[in-house]
């Protein structure tokens, strides 16, 4: 598992990549670290044993432009960590971990009579590649097949689903199992700047009307700690 992460970095450093203090706080914990304050956004802290956390801020332009300002050539593969929102019909239970095989812009575009139309599919591709699902470094998400329980794309939203109808509109547009607010900007950056990225996600709630939905943050932070903490001692073990 992490000696496939020591390899995609090639030498050089792992950096976790988070939005909201009390994800921070988890990795933090995950990484024995609790003395440590929760972290402001558009902060960076080095942990040692070649690790850091960045704390961005919620939502894709904090991440986009934290991820731009801190990232050092000396970074070998980041990987953009947090909770998320399971979408409706996967099956996915609260405190499931996921990696994602592609994160999606999903509400870039033009809402339209007949329909939504993408930035990519409006003749404006966000990145490097042709349409709106960013690719995660293939070393990446092989490496972290053994700690998640559905490696799939995570849709990256600006508007959260909060009614039953959007839900299923981000399902079907972007064949996401899970929604959160950071991904497909974080690895569209690290695309432009050649650093190999990718995204995992712990579910903390369904999606859907606001009223019917289902949370356990408490237990998904504490799932992202100890994923963290697996992933921290077989880096620091290189094994």
């Amino acid at each position: 598992m992490t000696q496939g992460l020591r390899s995609v970095a090639n030498g050089r450093g792992l950096v976790l990549v988070v939005a909201a203090p009390l994800e921070a706080g988890a990795v933090l914990a995950g990484l024995a670290r609790p003395d440590l304050a929760s972290p402001v956004p558009w902060s960076r802290l080095d942990l040692g044993h070649g690790v850091s956390l960045i704390t961005t801020g919620v939502g894709k332009a904090a991440a986009a432009g934290a991820c731009g300002a801190l990232l050092r050539p000396q970074d070998g593969v980041v990987l953009n960590v947090g909770v998320a929102g399971t979408l409706p019909g996967t099956g996915l239970r609260l405190g499931a971990v996921v990696a994602a095989s592609t994160s999606v812009f999903a509400d870039e575009g033009v809402e339209t009579p007949e329909g939504f139309v993408d930035i990519a599919a409006a003749g404006f591709p966000p990145g490097d590649v042709p349409g709106v699902a960013m690719p995660c470094h293939a070393g990446v998400v092989d490496a972290l097949r053994p700690v998640a329980d559905a490696v799939a794309p995570i849709a990256t939203v600006s508007t959260c689903s909060g009614t039953d109808v959007l839900a299923r509109e981000i399902e079907r547009r972007t064949g996401a199992v899970a929604e959160g607010m950071e991904g497909a900007a974080v690895v569209l950056v690290c695309r432009r700047l050649g650093v190999p990225a990718g995204e995992l996600r712990v579910i903390s709630n369904t999606t859907g009307d606001r009223a019917s939905q289902v949370w356990d943050m408490p237990g998904a932070l504490a799932v992202l700690s100890r994923v963290i903490g697996l992933l921290s001692l077989g880096w620091q073990r290189g094994v």
